[in-house]
């Protein structure tokens, strides 16, 4: 099981929204530079972030992309399902009686890999862009003291 680049960095290109301009407009450029995210990459992100109403873009010499809603509300599970991921530790349909070996019980360790499928997606359930922020925050106080 992997997250892919795309799920990665949709997180983070928002994270950095969320941090840098609270409420104002940013550039794919500037996300780029920051980030270390080609801006072409960041174009394809953001056209489905947008399509799924996670951000807003204004056009011009000016124009760029800022959040659609408060950091607090937008979920990291929103941002990954936005870009098309999924998280997925099963090799098999969950709803298939065949197993992902192709035999016709499921594995010994299917549970264990469903399990841990739901604690990941449980945990991009429950946080935010607002606790990136703050864990991040918090970190850079740690390495000024």
């Amino acid at each position: 099981m992997k997250l892919s680049n795309k799920g990665r960095y949709a997180v983070m290109a928002m994270a950095d929204l969320a941090r840098i301009n609270r409420g104002q407009i940013t550039s794919l450029s500037e996300i780029s530079i920051r980030q270390g995210i080609s801006v072409s990459f960041l174009e394809q992100i953001f056209f489905k972030l947008k399509k799924n109403n996670l951000v807003r873009s204004l056009r011009g010499p000016t124009g760029g992309y800022l959040l659609s809603k408060s950091p607090n509300e937008i979920k990291l599970s929103s941002i990954i399902k936005a870009v098309d991921e999924k998280i997925e530790t099963v090799g098999c349909k969950k709803e298939f009686k065949k197993s992902c070996t192709g035999k016709s019980i499921k594995c010994i360790t299917h549970n264990l890999w469903d399990d841990l499928e739901n604690h990941i997606n449980s945990f991009f359930e429950k946080n935010t862009l607002n606790d990136i922020i703050y864990k991040s925050s918090k970190d850079r106080q740690r390495e000024l003291i």
